[in-house]
């Protein structure tokens, strides 16, 4: 885990860079890794903000596991999916979660019960705040 003093300097850099709410960002990477820089999941998604290698890539993160490398990348893939549904912040998560493809696929938020789950979870935390 990391320092909460660290981590709101990390997610506040990333917030201002990307224009994503840091509240946004926070609750992703509690729903994702819960604070766990170092948490890998069962599909190989790394990080804070569980990043796939190639979105990693895609988002210039050459070290899934430096915070603040991990938490930018991961802002600007938020930051894409918000610009692609027009700030509609259940879409850009449920893309965040299971992929834009799903997403368009279904026409919203897809079938799944993890991604379902995930969404409301992290929404949930965003009425929180």
């Amino acid at each position: 885990m990391m320092d909460s003093s660290s981590l709101r300097s990390i997610v506040a850099d990333a917030s201002f860079r990307r224009g994503v709410s840091a509240d946004l960002i926070t609750a992703v990477i509690q729903a994702e890794s819960g604070g766990d820089p170092s948490a890998v999941s069962r599909t190989g998604a790394a990080g804070l903000m569980q990043l796939m290698p190639g979105t990693a890539v895609t988002y210039g993160v050459a070290n899934r596991f430096d915070p603040a490398s991990n938490v930018d990348g991961g802002s600007h893939f938020l930051h894409d999916l918000l610009t692609r549904y027009h700030n509609n912040v259940s879409l850009a998560l449920a893309a965040y979660n299971a992929g834009p493809g799903a997403v368009d696929a279904a026409g919203g938020i897809p079938p799944y019960p993890e991604t379902r789950a995930y969404v409301a979870r992290v929404t949930a935390a965003l009425r929180q705040h």
